[in-house]
């Protein structure tokens, strides 16, 4: 009897709660809520860090493909174009969360996705013209601020005893040889804006000042293409800037004393082989890449290779630490004195 009973109480609070659930849930119905459901499907995974791995690869991939492509310049020219398309695509990403708050998944694809597309698609065309467009072709349709442009310059030495030369050149082919009558035949070939040449005479000292421009621009050729041959047979200071590109100097015709040479990238090949008038202090430094320096062999040389420099290469010079001497040094009536430092890959000093 006891245990019936029992059952019977038990029986009704199961009644009641299902009863109270049901008027409860009715209730929340007619009110439009909804119980809390389970989560749904896992939500779509950003496509924002794959495209950033594809990004970095194809960078690294053409710089090992093209060792000669500087990319940098671009970077340094187009950066703020990053930084404007992806803040476009995070404007769209927040835009299209307040418009669908309750999207359970998030689209394939983000705004952010997108502008990593846009840009990657921007920098290969900037490679594709910068690499592969034809030089006779954009001569063809660009106007005279953007063509090559061509131009020869004829200085005299107009008495001066004595010259010093400054030059700066930014980037692609120079040539420097002796052998003018004049004090300088210049053959210019340029990309945008030209060289500037400046000459004044005080007393009987000349200062002379030839200055190209960097005229980057990743849609075109951009190189300088200088051809200088100096001459007038009076002593000479020259100091050169070179940004990149490759530089032959072949100082044997011309009575240099001192020499200053400040390198960028790229290579360098100085011959100072012949005859000498006059002792000459010369200074290479810095830059990354590669310089071939020729020495008389019948004048005294000494090179003193030191700070940063990958290898030296000096066959048929004594060694005594960074100097390297030749064996006429101090035995004859005119010298060389040569510093090499900071940065240089590799050097080769070649006795000639």
């Amino acid at each position: 009897m006891l245990l019936a009973t029992q059952e019977a109480k038990s029986a009704d609070r199961s009644i009641c709660a299902t009863e109270t659930f049901k008027r409860a849930k009715a209730y929340l119905d007619g009110r439009g809520e909804r119980m809390p459901q389970p989560e749904g499907p896992p939500r779509h995974r950003s496509f924002v860090g794959p495209i950033l791995l594809i990004t970095v690869g194809v960078f690294f991939l053409l710089i090992n493909l093209y060792p000669d492509l500087d990319v940098w310049p671009w970077l340094f020219r187009y950066w703020p174009v990053i930084l404007i398309v992806i803040g476009l695509g995070k404007i769209w990403d927040s835009y299209y969360a307040h418009e669908h708050p309750d999207r359970a998944v998030a689209p394939w694809i983000t705004g952010t996705g997108v502008a990593w597309l846009i840009l990657i698609l921007f920098f290969m065309l900037v490679f594709w013209h910068g690499r592969y467009g034809h030089r006779r072709d954009w001569e063809d349709r660009w106007d005279y601020r953007h063509g090559e442009k061509h131009e020869t310059r004829a200085i005299e030495l107009q008495g001066a005893k004595s010259v010093a030369a400054n030059l700066d050149f930014p980037a692609g082919r120079l040539e420097i040889e002796g052998g003018s009558s004049r004090l300088l035949d210049a053959d210019f070939g340029w990309w945008g804006q030209g060289p500037t040449v400046d000459y004044a005479v005080t007393g009987d000292h000349g200062q002379l000042t030839v200055a190209g421009k960097s005229n980057f621009t990743p849609f075109g050729n951009t190189d300088n293409d200088w051809r200088l041959r100096f001459g007038g047979d009076v002593p000479m200071d020259v100091s050169l800037n070179i940004g990149a590109g490759e530089s032959y100097l072949r100082l044997g015709g011309v009575d240099l004393q001192h020499l200053n040479v400040h390198m960028g990238a790229g290579r360098l090949d100085l011959d100072l082989t012949g005859p000498r008038k006059s002792s000459l202090d010369a200074d290479v430094e810095g830059g990354v890449g590669s310089a071939t320096i020729r020495l008389p062999r019948n004048v005294g040389v000494r090179v003193n290779a030191s700070g940063g420099i990958g290898s030296v290469n000096a066959n048929g010079l004594r060694r005594e630490g960074d100097l390297y001497e030749n064996d006429e040094f101090g035995k004859t009536p005119t010298s060389i004195n040569l510093a090499v430092h900071g940065g240089v890959g590799e050097i080769d000093l070649i006795e000639q």
